[in-house]
């Protein structure tokens, strides 16, 4: 399943139900067909998504220790995809709307 965020200040944010399903997570959102983020709700959603972005990037700093793992495959760590980059459109598009006073939906 896809989940297509949509507001009236960006352009549609098409995502996989996994990982739209993580970002809804981390911003206190049930995962589900239908839902908003109301403009009041946005600021905390923003911060919510940017404390677990630096959560996550601080925890890979800490992992990269060269002698942790003789075993250690870097082509993988290469091709992970991270929170980060994962929340990037999502967290534009919250940004954007903010700013415009938009809600955020999704299934509608």
């Amino acid at each position: 399943m896809l989940y297509r965020f949509k507001s009236q200040a960006t352009a549609d944010v098409v995502m996989l139900e996994p990982n739209a399903r993580q970002l809804l997570d981390v911003i206190g959102k049930t995962p589900g067909a239908q839902g908003i983020v109301t403009v009041a709700q946005i600021p905390a959603a923003i911060s919510a998504l940017e404390t677990a972005i630096h959560r996550e990037l601080d925890s890979s700093k800490h992992n990269r220790d060269a002698l942790a793992a003789e075993d250690h495959d870097e082509v993988a760590e290469r091709e992970h995809v991270g929170l980060h980059q994962r929340a990037a459109p999502f967290l534009d598009m919250l940004k954007r709307s903010h700013a415009e006073g938009r809600d955020v939906v999704w299934g509608v």
